[in-house]
């Protein structure tokens, strides 16, 4: 096989050999594993509803809508794939690399910087509920704080800061690092205890008030921006809205990061991200509905629901309830956290677990314990989180890493009409309607134009501080591929089902179109851009 440089891969760089990953689990393992996706809404419920205003939940149905429809692509790519894992970047990268060495592992790396933060969101927001459950306001452990760094230049007030509730946060990330050490078998049967605790009373608080009658259509008028109009500001919050809710609503993609995992990968690939969509698709349309329909707008925006403090206590007057419920209600929230960073510590370290066995990222992420659990990689997932979690706003990591996020998902919705011009007769146990592969191409184009116009609602660094950490890539690829690897990729990036495999000249039948997909793609972020002057 020849590489892109011309060298040839016969004398490829072998990877150490352990226990790898264990085929243990069936599609309902990696459902309950991806099943602290729809406790993601809870993140953002109120940062979107104080940013757009009453069409918040619009964002939400449309945002979830499209997240189904990219997973059409991504579960076909998923088949095609059984021996990786780590998700749709690992698949679509594969796509990418006969046209550039260094689009790649962007995929794969924008993928990770994209879910990796979940850990730091979800642990300070459990830590906070915690706080809060415990001890009042204005007491001393909910108010001191050590600044080590001012980070006012990206954004003001930024700073990496020591407090109480990075302590509490850093011990939650710890308890879920120990729940996984024993492989995905164990963390599959705890999150489905976890998870039944967490989707059943997420969906009684999404219908006890429709039942009750306490959603009131008035809560929803005027169906307008906060600009008050449907005006240039007006869409462009609208944008930003749907660029941070794509963050969470896509997130469902998740459930195919076990793909190597999985006893019969063909099949259960596509039932565990449908199975996923589906429950999404509920929850992110039911739940924001609710939320803004029993409690109004003016609650919604408060600085205790934005902040994820005030959720519960939402919550208990939206189910009715006392003291008792509110606790009860508390820990929920606290298990909805905890199950939120079981999936993303799960499936990001799989990303950086594939990313170096493929040959992108440094070697020693490569490797697995006994039990089959990629420690290093989630060694390093935990001490990347732990410095996010030095930083006073949350909502600035959240933002910045949707800017990866939504690269990730334009270079990957390309990949899957790429494959098929590629490798039409690469073996797919699962085969998408064409018409949907066509339809994730073109809101990989939409979301390039979100990520444009929407990313700096969010802050006026948002989209450029997401940028410089999608490129560190390259000096990191660049490491592992022309010092550690002498320029040669490892054998394992090519290991196929296939006993025959053409060379990458022969696979690039699509010609120049990737590169002008890419051009498009800078076009529309660029567009996204001049819209977003216009509504300022």
């Amino acid at each position: 096989m020849t590489g892109t440089t011309g060298r040839s891969t016969a004398t490829a760089v072998a990877v150490p050999q352990d226990a790898g990953l264990l085929r243990t689990i069936s599609w309902t393992g990696a459902f309950w594993v991806a099943s602290g996706v729809p406790a993601l809404v809870l993140f953002s419920v109120g940062s979107i509803a104080a940013t757009i205003g009453t069409p918040s939940v619009l964002v939400w149905g449309l945002s979830v809508t499209f997240g189904l429809i990219q997973s059409f692509t991504y579960a076909e790519m998923a088949g095609m794939y059984p021996q990786k894992s780590g998700g749709a970047s690992v698949y679509g990268a594969m796509a990418w690399l006969p046209y550039s060495k260094f689009l790649a592992p962007m995929s794969v790396w924008c993928n990770w910087l994209a879910w990796s933060p979940v850990l730091t969101i979800g642990s300070a927001l459990g830590a906070g509920y915690l706080l809060t459950a415990l001890f009042p306001a204005e007491a001393k452990i909910n108010t001191w704080s050590v600044q080590i760094v001012d980070l006012s230049g990206l954004k003001d007030g930024l700073a990496l800061r020591f407090n109480a509730q990075f302590l509490i946060a850093a011990a939650l990330l710890l308890l879920v690092f120990a729940l996984q050490h024993h492989g995905i078998l164990r963390a599959a049967r705890v999150q489905t205890v976890v998870g039944l605790a967490v989707l059943l009373p997420l969906l009684v608080v999404g219908v006890a008030p429709l039942l009750t009658g306490d959603v009131a259509t008035h809560h929803f008028e005027p169906f307008v921006p906060l600009s008050g109009a449907w005006d240039h500001s007006g869409w462009s919050l609208f944008a930003g809205g749907l660029f941070l809710a794509g963050w969470s609503a896509y997130a469902f993609e998740t459930s195919v990061c076990y793909t190597s995992e999985l006893k019969n990968p063909g099949r259960d690939t596509v039932k565990a991200i449908f199975s996923s969509g589906l429950v999404c698709v509920l929850i992110y349309i039911l739940v924001p509905f609710t939320f803004q329909g029993a409690l109004g707008l003016e609650r919604l925006v408060s600085k205790p629901i934005v902040d994820g403090t005030g959720v519960a206590a939402a919550m208990v007057d939206m189910v009715g309830g006392g003291a008792a419920v509110g606790n009860l209600l508390t820990v929920m929230l606290v298990l909805a956290l905890l199950l939120s960073i079981m999936t993303t510590m799960a499936g990001s370290s799989r990303t950086l677990y594939q990313g170096s066995r493929d040959g992108w990222l440094p070697r020693y992420l490569g490797r697995t314990n006994r039990h089959g659990a990629p420690t290093r990689a989630m060694w390093t997932d935990l001490c990347f989180n732990l410095v996010l979690l030095l930083m006073s706003d949350y909502v600035f990591v959240l933002a910045a890493s949707t800017v990866c996020y939504m690269i990730f998902n334009f270079l990957n919705l390309n990949a899957g009409w790429m494959h098929r011009v590629d490798n039409p007769h690469r073996a797919r146990p699962w085969r998408a309607p064409t018409a949907l592969i066509a339809a994730g191409g073109v809101l990989a184009y939409g979301n390039a134009l979100l990520l444009g116009w929407g990313a700096d609602v969010w802050g006026s660094g948002t989209l450029w501080s997401g940028l410089v950490f999608a490129v560190l890539v390259v000096p990191v690829f660049a490491y592992r591929h022309y010092v550690q690897d002498k320029g040669v990729f490892p054998a394992s990036l090519h290991e196929q089902s296939d006993s025959a495999r053409p060379s990458m000249a022969q696979a690039r039948r699509a010609g120049i179109r990737p590169y002008l997909a890419l051009a498009g793609g800078v076009t529309m972020v660029g567009l996204g851009q001049i819209l977003a002057q216009l509504g300022r």
